[in-house]
């Protein structure tokens, strides 16, 4: 296990005049992705793993390697950069006449067309053995079984929701003002690197993320912080800090309009959308999320032809579906990715 390393040099796909769902052009879209082990002869061994909301691949790769959630020596994984995200196309990287002031929606459909685009070109993948998400990666993983049935074996969700609920929106806009709250906000656009902003926008997130059990516990003692001052200031502050603010205005966007049915295919109608994921599937919210509820994940699980439902019990809130730092969750994670590839 302490011989493998992540590869360190990601890879572009171009798309000429991608048009979007929500009717621009972007006349050449950037998709960055990275790779980790090797697509065997038949290419019957990739697995798919976008990214979720302010993270890119290096914040994710984390669970890639021997011993971990997804195993390099034996699947081919491909970590797509969701739009908006800062590496693939976003307003911060945008030419004009799009940039900061003029930010174009992406949507999951624009997301997942374009995957499909870049593993058929690039490495002639035309079914993948599974896809595996979290949080708005999961939502992406649910775009793909409903949008593309054959070309999708196996999900494993964590986190996340086929559409987003009214609650989740509330949490978003609390987001979203607390950004926006920033005196460089024009309006339309930040007119210096809203630090304020940003901090402001880390305490709202942290309030959400974390369940009130882990809190309760002080459990950011045990992951070394000093004080529960020093978590919000060297973790949440700091993880948003370091991002463009447009870019996570853009993602709070697609967020919102997440919706598996809210496309061509399926004209709004939720049922026959999740009627159409025909994957083997293991859905997993976690206990004590706050935003993507055991609740709603069940009762959209149900309507799944090939899906478990199969809760993380865990204090850890909504990142019990990203525990970087929390053996256990991983190790509940992990037996999913491993149920779902041997069957």
């Amino acid at each position: 296990m302490n011989d493998y390393t992540h590869p360190t040099e990601h890879h572009v796909f171009e798309i000429a005049n991608l048009r979007l769902q929500r009717g621009f052009t972007l006349p050449t879209a950037r998709l960055v992705y990275q790779t980790y082990g090797r697509l065997n002869g038949d290419r019957s061994n990739a697995i798919l793993y976008p990214t979720s909301y302010g993270a890119q691949h290096t914040d994710i790769q984390w669970l890639i390697g021997p011993g971990r959630v997804l195993d390099p020596t034996e699947w081919f994984i491909v970590i797509p950069n969701m739009f908006g995200n800062g590496l693939s196309s976003s307003p911060g990287n945008l030419e004009p006449p799009f940039g900061p002031e003029r930010m174009p929606l992406f949507t999951h459909w624009d997301n997942v067309h374009a995957q499909r685009r870049m593993l058929a070109e690039v490495f002639g993948i035309e079914r993948l053995a599974m896809i595996y998400g979290w949080s708005m990666g999961g939502q992406q993983a649910l775009h793909w079984g409903a949008i593309f049935p054959d070309r999708v074996e196996r999900i494993c969700a964590t986190c996340t929701s086929a559409r987003t609920s009214v609650h989740n929106r509330v949490f978003l806009e609390g987001v979203r003002a607390a950004l926006t709250g920033d005196p460089s906000w024009q309006g339309t656009h930040f007119t210096a690197h809203p630090t304020r902003g940003l901090r402001a926008m880390g305490r709202v997130y942290a309030g959400w993320a974390m369940s009130q059990a882990w809190y309760r516990q002080r459990l950011y003692e045990k992951d070394g912080y000093a004080s529960l001052e020093d978590y919000l200031v060297r973790f949440w502050e700091a993880n948003f800090l370091r991002r463009n603010p447009h870019d996570l205005l853009a993602s709070i966007e697609t967020w919102m309009a997440s919706d598996i049915s809210d496309n061509p295919l399926f004209g709004g109608d939720l049922d026959r959308a999740l009627g159409a994921i025909t994957a083997k599937s293991i859905v997993m919210p976690s206990r004590t999320d706050l935003y993507f509820t055991p609740e709603d994940s069940e009762e959209q699980t149900a309507r799944m032809p090939n899906a478990e439902f199969r809760v993380i019990e865990s204090i850890w809130g909504h990142r019990a579906g990203n525990p970087a730092t929390h053996p256990e969750d991983e190790a509940v994670l992990r037996q999913a990715a491993e149920d779902l590839l041997a069957s």
